[in-house]
């Protein structure tokens, strides 16, 4: 058989049923992404005879005597297409996994389709932008800026490093590589959501040809672990194995089987005969916590830093300031209700999964899709008792990661299978696996008491919190933690109260996720404010004005935290809550709907800790180049969180230099030094500053060097445009350079931050919205959003993630839900019935930044990735019961769900 790619003929023979998107990433065309395997994302997108097709669905046989057209074969021998460098100046990616596919879809299209982008895009999801990028660069439209002086980086909207290998289909993410010798990993999973394993049978299973072995829990560690990763391993139960003679919900790793392809291990995985004795299975939270309920982890104790295992609590927490009954008996107002908040997944377009082998020195290599590096390596140093220098944990390019990367799923698996064969392997999640077997958004029930005087001042808040952590307690504690603080602590209140209980069940793992708690108890408190001021007449804008904390309050969550380092480095709530007010009521157009069409607008706002306590650091090294660039070592990652960018805009401004002359090396373990990890809103603000201090003395070093060379003051020597300056002397970076190696030493500085203090970043989001009271359809007429990240270091790249942050809660917000059956079971493992938004389900949202500078953040500014979504599911709340006068109390906001009450309401 013949196949033509990319004009190049390629004799090979695909296997019997190879898709064309495996047997193109065979021949080298890494461009090609795996998202789904199922038709559903478009990450796979290549054009075939100048026609789109996801390549996952087509027969590798059906391209014989057709042209194939990878993103790499795009723009042919004249180098980029012009719609590659259109998204290079529209910056239409973050991470990039989606950007091939979505380019050629987008290359494809003729004048009509261009008309309706909603239909034509609909086959190409993207996870992280917003779309309205993309919108652009169809558009022909550039948000980035070129040409930018020397020292003049930081605060421009500068380009990403990566962006003309993400748009050729260059850049490389975690299996875009070739390994010889390369084993695969297919894991056997539970069936039941709870059960002892009594025996294996690996018979048949070790019969299959190109099988190598089969490895059960009697082949691990027995140590417990969690998968989540913090600096600190207080924060999390230690309450997992890598494989566990005890599966806790459908989904678990029962038997990795290692073979010479993933056919022969899932044909291996099939033959695996598993011994079960059924235990009992606790679905509902609620149950979970009653006395006599079955424990899910009877043999461990407080020392494994679980609060309670006999009555299944993995953490709680419980605190009062003032009297909060009765402070609310003697209130003017109050408003009392439960709210319940569901499952949702990260929906990364890379699944996760890694490689791993020993290299001749007998390092444990492992290249995965990670927010963590460091500590992942650190985890796996701890499991197999390695010394840390015999273990490197590294990532390229990461396919997104919304907190659900900083776990550890895959691992420990792909060190264990790479130590007993002495084999690389490979181990890459399916969709389906990761739904039923990572972790989602912790799902909560939050009930809210708040009562307010006549003037409009809170006078009481009290929430009880009980959050399902599922099977396992990765991130219990600290989510329920955070979910009870800042959400309160945001609001000036005498009297507050809290309780929070976060509850093992029998169902998938919850964990890490974009706001970390807070988007859970925010729509109930966001709810009550607007409740309260429509009980006294008040607007929702001056209720919120009136009691918000401002500069010189204490911010207070009971109970009282052991971290007193929060500071209101910069504060811009007031300009936020006046943006948004503004933005909302100007131009209010008429609408042309009709009058089954009821109107509403919606506010709420948000405060978020701009990096975790208990510390969070990271190291950074710098070194002055022989052309007089400078290398730049960082350890946090990337994965469209846009830190590659802002690291170099804040080395090329403390250096008199442009981003161009700052080479990066970043995220692997490897590299020396250490990095907490790219969580907590802690890229820019922790990370950042290490590479601010880093540069900041090697800026001092070479004014040293120059004024020892001149015989002057070191104080009266500046750096300016790629040099060193006294009066009207000068000696450029080069020349500096040409000194080191004349002196046998080189200029090199490092850097570090340890996250404390920290500081507060606020956000406001409003709604316009409009629900049909005949079928529930919901509109949205306006989104409008106001951030106080500090002085902000990239405006195009912070907008972006503003943008990316509200389409991904409105997605929570309006439809995804992952579905858990009685039994639980997840019932909908795949993107085609797990509502992702598409290009024609997000609006466009205007995008307004305060003007402040943060005394704390690097060149006074904050992180800006994860706090947008916060505020988005209460204000769309808050919208819906300003138009039709119902409070619905559970997202998401479905058609389905709003109908009953219209219908309740207003009839036919």
């Amino acid at each position: 058989m013949s196949f033509e790619v990319n004009g190049k003929a390629f004799p090979q023979t695909p296997r019997a049923g190879q898709c064309l998107r495996t047997f193109l990433r065979e021949l080298g065309h890494f461009g090609v992404k795996k998202g789904c395997d199922a038709g559903d994302c478009g990450a796979c997108t290549v054009l075939l005879n100048g026609e789109p097709v996801h390549s996952c669905l087509i027969p590798a046989y059906r391209a014989e005597g057709r042209v194939v057209t990878t993103i790499e074969g795009l723009g042919g021998d004249s180098g980029a297409h012009p719609m590659q460098q259109a998204f290079l100046d529209a910056q239409g990616f973050q991470c990039g996994f989606c950007t091939a596919g979505m380019i050629l879809t987008c290359a494809s299209l003729n004048q009509a389709q261009r008309t309706d982008l909603g239909s034509s895009l609909k086959g190409n999801i993207c996870r992280c932008t917003g779309y309205r990028s993309i919108e652009d660069a169809l558009l022909g439209k550039t948000n980035i800026e070129e040409n930018v002086e020397a020292g003049a980086a930081f605060g421009r909207s500068l380009p990403a490093p990566a962006g003309p290998d993400v748009v050729r289909g260059k850049a490389r993410y975690t299996f875009d590589t070739e390994i010889d010798g390369l084993l695969h990993i297919k894991l056997l999973r539970s069936p039941h959501a709870h059960a002892r394993i009594v025996a294996i049978d690996k018979t048949d299973a070790l019969r299959v040809p190109g099988v190598h072995a089969v490895l059960t829990h009697e082949d691990a560690p027995s140590v417990l672990i969690s998968t989540a990763r913090h600096e600190k391993d207080w924060m999390d139960p230690e309450d997992t194995r890598i494989l566990d003679e005890v599966v806790r919900f459908i989904g678990q790793k029962v038997a990795a089987v290692v073979a010479e392809s993933e056919a022969a291990a899932e044909e291996a995985c099939r033959r695996l005969k598993v011994d079960y004795e059924i235990l009992p299975a606790l679905i509902d939270p609620e149950l979970a916590m009653t006395p006599g309920a079955p424990v899910l982890h009877p043999d461990r104790t407080t020392a494994n830093r679980i609060a309670d295992p006999q009555r299944n609590l993995a953490a709680e927490t419980h605190g009062e300031y003032g009297d909060v009954a009765t402070a609310l008996a003697t209130s003017a107002v109050t408003y009392e209700a439960t709210f319940h908040s569901h499952r949702v997944q990260h929906a990364a377009l890379e699944t996760h999964g890694g490689l791993a082998w020993l290299d001749a020195s007998g390092v444990l290599n492992v290249r995965t899709s990670t927010q963590v590096p460091f500590l992942t390596r650190r985890a796996l140093s701890d499991i197999f008792g390695l010394p840390m220098d015999k273990v490197r944990v590294f990532c390229e390019r990461v396919g997104g990661g919304f907190g659900g990367k900083q776990e550890m799923f895959v691992e420990d698996i792909l060190a264990l299978v790479a130590l007993k064969t002495g084999r690389p392997v490979k181990l890459e999640l399916t969709r389906e696996e990761q739904f039923i077997a990572t972790s989602t958004r912790h799902p909560m029930r939050v009930h809210i008491k708040a009562g307010a005087d006549a003037g409009g001042k809170l006078t009481a808040l009290q929430l009880e919190v009980l959050s399902n952590t599922g099977a396992y307690g990765n991130h219990a504690g600290p989510v329920m933690f955070h979910s009870l603080s800042e959400s309160i602590a945001v609001y000036n209140c005498p009297n507050k109260k809290v309780d929070g209980f976060a509850v093992y069940t029998n169902t998938v793992p919850s964990g890490a996720f974009r706001g970390y708690g807070l988007p859970q108890t925010q729509i109930a408190i966001e709810a009550a404010i607007d409740e309260l001021a429509s009980q006294l007449g008040i607007s929702p804008y001056d209720m919120r004005r009136r009691n918000v904390v401002r500069p010189g309050d204490p911010m207070l969550s009971p109970p009282p935290s052991e971290f007193h380092d929060v500071l209101y480095g910069s504060y811009g709530l007031d300009q936020c809550i006046d943006l948004v007010e503004r933005a909302m009521q100007a131009d209010r157009p008429q609408s042309d709907l009709s009058p089954e069409w009821l109107i509403g607008d919606g506010v709420a706002l948000t405060m978020i800790d701009t990096a975790p306590p208990a510390g969070h650091i990271a190291d950074a090294m710098i070194a002055l180049n022989d052309d007089g660039g400078f290398d730049l070592t960082v350890g946090t990652a990337e994965f469209g969180n846009g830190t590659s960018t802002v690291h170099r805009q804040i080395a090329a401004t403390t250096l008199a230099t442009t981003v161009d002359r700052i080479r990066l090396r970043q995220s692997d373990t490897a590299h020396g030094g250490h990095d907490t990890g790219a969580y907590g809103s802690a890229g820019t603000f922790v990370a950042g500053k290490a590479t601010h201090d880093a540069a900041m003395r090697l800026a001092a070093e070479l004014q040293a060097a120059a004024a020892s060379a001149w015989l002057c003051d070191a104080a009266s020597c500046t750096l300016d445009d790629e040099a060193v300056v006294s009066g009207v002397r000068r000696m450029s970076f080069a020349e500096l350079a040409k000194l080191a190696r004349e002196r046998g030493q080189p200029f090199v500085a490092s850097g570090n931050s340890d996250g404390t203090p920290r500081s507060v970043g606020f956000n406001v989001q409003g709604f316009r919205i409009a629900v049909n009271k005949g079928t529930g359809e919901l509109r949205i007429l306006r989104s409008v959003h106001a951030a106080d990240a500090g002085v902000v270091a990239n405006p195009m790249q912070c907008r972006g993630q503003v943008e990316g942050g509200v389409a991904q809660a409105l997605g929570a917000a309006l439809y995804e839900e992952m579905v858990i059956d009685a039994e639980g079971r997840v019932t909908n493992p795949k993107f085609r019935d797990y509502h992702l938004p598409s290009f024609a389900d997000v609006p466009r949202t205007d995008v307004f930044f305060a003007e402040t500078s943060d005394t704390v953040g690097p060149l006074g500014a904050k992180s800006m990735s994860e706090s947008p979504y916060n505020p988005v599911a209460a204000a769309l709340g808050n919208a819906i019961a300003d138009a039709t006068g119902i409070r619905f109390t559970a997202p998401p906001f479905k058609p389905d769900r709003l109908f009953p009450a219209l219908h309740e309401k207003f009839g036919n």
